[in-house]
């Protein structure tokens, strides 16, 4: 009989019989967990497999055909002895040995023997007799032919175990095999069995707490599985792993000037570094420094990439030329696409390479809310830009050379976070610079070293070249802080502090119009800077109808609205539809997939707003896309409107892209004052025109004294509010308007309205 003893480790469990003091088992229960603890059931659970039994839930009872055959073969004779036992056994279970069916017989015995002590007559030991025998022959079968060899067979058993099961699996402990209970739900169960504990042990480890609500051996055989594809998946290993910053010191930039041969001396390593440092250190120096910093990497011949801002996204010639298929499964999907990193100049590269990037993909794929298609294009967009940087990156690459990717501002974007994470992981050393301490990064990896440095400095570009240098002095900084002090939540703001803005539409009375008209944007009702985007309140208005049929007045009021921002519209149609545009004929190819192609139209010879602010452009192209995307205008991506939108867009009027050019978005907004008195028909480019600058920012506002529909027609939905302030007038005629006075006199409606 084998005797039962206590573990000094878990690696116990795993030595051979000859190995344990005096040839014993080991019969534990598990109510708790850590790293440790998963790591040995996964490990237990693969022997159990291989060389046991692994019992998920109940053993199931035997039904009438298990009970039928055992009559049919060993009659229903039952005695209390050893001998009777051993011979049922030699017919039952014909496998075993004669030592293995003697010590069996004597365990066996030994239980139905302390049943009977506990006031169990025959009938009730004979049943349990040929119960035990059934679970032997139906469960247990493989292993009992095991019994005595030198690798002991273990058992397996997850969950509340009942009394008889938890009395074979004793016999079968005393017989020669490990046992071990998972108990999720704790011990108090298993005590109404055995109280004091006689028949196991309780495995007590250090910082032991509860089981995760996902671990049960139905997820450990898929985490094998997973373990088995991703085997199938990377193919050969690399010999050479990464080594990464465990060999810094902490320094910064003198950790990435050390000289790759003196990092470490493990052949089989190769030592990078992965940083990412916020602010600086010292402002007035802190251009220089990147200078100097990148020349000493350059003229120790390390291999170098610095991207600004952010890493331009693929072309569609990169991701065409990213060999690919549908897929239906990941691990297809990553065997396949991995198969494009190609370096044959040195195939441990490559390896490295091809490992770096299935253990990112692998990770990222446990990430919530991912799915095969989000996976497969983060991992085409890995690859466009690999082969993009790979010749810069590695060319002649031989150990232990390490290079160096610069990425000059945070990631903002969860793909270049991605790819940084990847080359981390490759010989190369990756360095995020953050100067700009209201920016955030989101790149996230367990590897990262970070440095944080009190002191903020926007800085968006890396000086490269001498040319690029622009270091401040003590006091231009000084003053970008007051700066800071005063136009930060202030309610105060710099010239042209913003460059990006939304535009919201006003509901208001008529009589607030007047009001509203000739005040800054930051006065009115729901303006905002929230997260650097300007909320912008401005009007869209048609006025039909002249106020108690007076038209002196009307124009004056007319007249009181044009101000030094606001371009008056008298002739209709503002754009005539016939009039060259010599932007129609490449409408079609600055539109793909309902997205205008930014670079394409700034890249083309005929793009007319070049000499705008960068920021200028930029907005006009952001409210230019919302437009086509809104649908605001009837018939859009269904009889090629789309292009007529893109093509007025882009093709405005000078008068008009002067006054967006000027436009601060806290301060006064341009203005658009269209006047309509006759039957003619506004334009659509006309309608596509407002529509875009009440997106952009601009009051819009229509005088239609005859009441008649103009612009809505070429509308989706209502759009502007309409005021009806007196009776309709027909045949007016615009008079000069410079000859006309202004009504400045407040009404008493003025008055009520006016804001304090």
């Amino acid at each position: 009989m084998f005797t039962h003893n206590k573990i000094k480790n878990l690696n116990d469990f795993f030595v051979e019989r000859d190995g344990r003091p005096n040839k014993s088992v080991y019969f534990y229960r598990i109510n708790g967990y850590t790293e440790e603890i998963g790591q040995f059931i996964q490990k237990y659970y693969e022997a159990a497999r291989l060389s046991g039994v692994v019992i998920e839930g109940r053993i199931p009872n035997p039904d009438e055909k298990h009970l039928a055959y055992y009559e049919e073969i060993m009659g229903l004779d039952f005695r209390m002895s050893p001998d009777f036992i051993a011979q049922s056994l030699r017919k039952w279970l014909p496998r075993m040995n004669d030592y293995q069916r003697g010590i069996m017989a004597r365990s066996l015995f030994d239980t139905l023997n302390a049943l009977r002590k506990t006031g169990k007559n025959d009938n009730m030991l004979k049943n349990a007799y040929i119960k035990f025998m059934c679970w032997l022959y139906y469960k247990f079968e493989r292993i009992v032919n095991m019994l005595g060899e030198s690798k002991i067979p273990k058992i397996l058993y997850e969950g509340e175990i009942s009394n008889y099961e938890l009395l074979l699996v004793s016999i079968l402990s005393s017989a020669g095999c490990d046992v071990v209970l998972l108990q999720y739900g704790g011990d108090a169960k298993y005590r109404t069995l055995d109280a004091d504990g006689r028949q196991s042990d309780n495995l007590e480890l250090p910082n032991m707490r509860a089981f995760p609500p996902d671990f049960n051996l139905k997820w450990i055989r898929a985490k094998i599985q997973d373990a088995l594809n991703n085997e199938r998946i990377y193919g050969v290993k690399p010999q050479i792993l990464n080594c990464t910053n465990a060999w810094i010191e902490g320094k910064g930039f003198a950790d990435f000037r050390k000289n790759t041969s003196t990092r470490g001396e493990d052949p089989r390593l190769f030592y990078n570094c992965f940083y990412r440092i916020n602010g600086v250190e010292d402002k007035t120096a802190y251009a220089g420094e990147l200078y100097q910093f990148q020349l000493e990497l350059t003229n120790n011949q390390r291999r170098l990439v610095i991207v600004d801002e952010c890493i331009p996204k693929p072309s569609m010639e990169e991701i065409g030329a990213v060999r690919r298929r549908n897929y239906v499964r990941q691990d297809e999907m990553l065997m396949d696409l991995s198969a494009n990193i190609q370096y044959t100049a040195n195939i441990e590269l490559q390896r490295m390479m091809v490992k770096a990037f299935l253990d990112v993909l692998l990770a990222e794929a446990k990430e919530p809310g991912m799915n095969l298609n989000k996976l497969t294009n983060k991992a085409v967009y890995m690859l466009c830009w690999l082969k993009r940087y790979q010749k810069k990156l590695f060319s002649n690459w031989k150990m232990p050379d390490v290079s160096c990717f610069i990425h000059m501002g945070p990631c903002k974007d969860e793909n270049e976070a991605l790819f940084l994470r990847f080359l981390a992981r490759i010989p190369v050393d990756v360095l995020i610079l953050n100067p700009n301490l209201n920016t955030k990064c989101c790149l996230q990896d367990t590897l990262l070293y970070e440095i944080q440095y009190a002191e903020s400095l926007p800085l968006n570009r890396y000086p490269q070249q001498s040319a690029d240098l622009q270091m401040g002095t003590v006091a231009y900084h000084a003053e970008r802080e007051l700066d800071g002090l005063m136009y930060q939540d202030t309610g105060i703001y710099r010239n042209y502090q913003y460059d990006k803005a939304v535009s919201v539409t006003l509901q208001t009375m008529y009589e607030e119009i007047q009001i509203l008209w000739k005040e800054e944007l930051k006065f009115r009702p729901n303006f905002s800077t929230e997260n650097g985007i300007v909320t912008l309140p401005v009007i869209f208005a048609k006025i039909s109808g002249v106020k108690d049929g007076i038209v002196s007045k009307y124009w004056s009021a007319v007249k009181g609205l044009m101000t030094e921002d606001a371009f008056l519209v008298k002739n209709v149609p503002y754009i005539d539809p016939g009039a060259m545009n010599p932007m129609k004929a490449h409408a079609v190819e600055f539109l793909k997939n309902g997205r205008i192609q930014r670079r394409r139209i700034k890249e083309h010879p005929s793009y007319p707003y070049s000499f705008l602010r960068e920021e200028i452009q930029e907005h006009i192209f952001d409210k230019l896309q919302l437009l086509i995307e809104s649908k605001l205008i009837k018939g859009t991506f269904e009889n090629g409107t789309e292009y007529t939108i893109t093509a007025t867009i882009l093709n405005m009027p000078k008068e008009i892209v002067r006054l967006i050019q000027k436009f601060d978005f806290t301060k006064k907004n341009p203005k658009l004052i269209y006047v309509n008195t006759g039957e003619k028909m506004i334009s659509l480019e006309d309608s596509i025109l407002t529509a875009f600058l009440n997106l952009a920012g601009f009051d819009v506002i229509f005088f239609v004294p005859t009441g008649y529909q103009n612009i809505e027609r070429f509308f989706n939905r209502r759009l502007m509010e309409e005021h009806q302030i007196g009776e309709y007038v027909y045949d007016l005629q615009v008079p000069n308007m410079a000859l006309v006075s202004a009504n400045t006199r407040p009404s008493w409606r003025d008055k009520l309205f006016r804001r304090g």
